[in-house]
């Protein structure tokens, strides 16, 4: 893990330049929409690297994820579909390449939309589940916007919030223990993920 340690490290020093802001917009954005890699990690190692501009990454953090799931949003409202009921090109493409999409899932989400659709995307944007899944799902199945929006501010808005409050009350704190147990802290955090992927299956 010392490729993901020099990472680390590299990306604490992003904190007083302006590629740090711009790299954490990409990162929001893209795991929003269609990469499967959450931003949480960039969050906290900038938030560390600079703690007095925590809840400004926060805010960064919550604008760009926001706009990509309505980008995902937008790729299953305008090109999930070939034909009514016809998956088209592009779908196939994330659900033969992209982790975490399945036909089969995609049914479930439907279910769960005809339901509970404002507290579907509010638990997919607050928790690890892969909120991109319910993203373009919630375009392709035609979910209202403003509830799409207003879900999913407030669910990324919470998370994203919530992890920089706890970086700012106790960085230095976090800051030597992320230090002393690295490979602890990733390895805890690539099952939290891996596990979110099985939960998601789970219960859908």
């Amino acid at each position: 893990m010392s490729w993901l340690r020099k990472l680390y490290d590299w990306v604490l020093t992003l904190a007083d330049s302006a590629y740090g802001t711009i790299t954490l917009f990409i990162v929001s954005f893209t795991e929003s929409s269609f990469l499967p890699i959450p931003a949480d990690p960039l969050l906290i190692a900038l938030g560390l690297g600079k703690t007095k501009r925590a809840f400004y990454y926060a805010f960064i953090c919550t604008l760009a994820s926001v706009l990509g799931g309505i980008f995902g949003y937008l790729i299953g409202y305008f090109i999930w579909w070939s034909s009514p009921g016809e998956y088209s090109q592009v779908a196939m493409f994330f659900f033969n390449i992209v982790p975490g999409f399945s036909m089969e899932l995609f049914d479930k989400v439907k279910v769960q939309y005809e339901a509970y659709n404002f507290f579907v995307i509010f638990m997919a944007a607050f928790t690890p589940i892969p909120y991109k899944v319910f993203s373009i799902s919630a375009g392709a199945f035609y979910i209202n916007l403003p509830t799409f929006i207003i879900a999913s501010i407030l669910g990324r808005g919470l998370r994203f919030y919530m992890v920089s409050a706890l970086v700012w009350f106790f960085g230095p704190r976090v800051k030597r223990i992320m230090d002393k147990y690295f490979n602890w802290f990733i390895v805890i955090l690539t099952i939290v993920f891996t596990l979110s992927y099985f939960l998601l299956g789970y219960i859908f």
